[in-house]
């Protein structure tokens, strides 16, 4: 059984894996000493839903939200959120982005 928190960053963790995304967090980083999340608040799990907030470093997004999604189902297997809707929520675009 997997708890809604370690999936959290389990979902996190696997996103920072995308190239060109991150993880939006509300928690500056260095701010280590006060505990978080492990997802930093980028991740709402709800019965029939799996919302995550990301940060684009780099564009076009359709290809970056298509390999987010694919990463995303990969961690839900076999959990109770495998079937959920998942929502990709673009919360920012890194300004190097537009320079690139």
């Amino acid at each position: 059984m997997t708890d809604s928190r370690s999936l959290a960053g389990r979902l996190a963790d696997a996103l920072a894996t995308v190239d060109g995304l991150r993880p939006a967090t509300s928690i500056a980083a260095e701010i280590s000493w006060l505990p978080t999340d492990p997802a930093g608040g980028s991740v709402d799990l709800t019965a029939e839903s799996v919302e995550v907030r990301v940060v684009a470093l780099r564009l076009p997004l359709p290809p970056l939200l298509s390999a987010a999604e694919a990463q995303v189902r990969k961690v839900l297997e076999g959990t109770k959120w495998a079937d959920a809707r998942i929502r990709l929520v673009v919360t920012d675009i890194d300004g190097a982005a537009f320079t690139g």
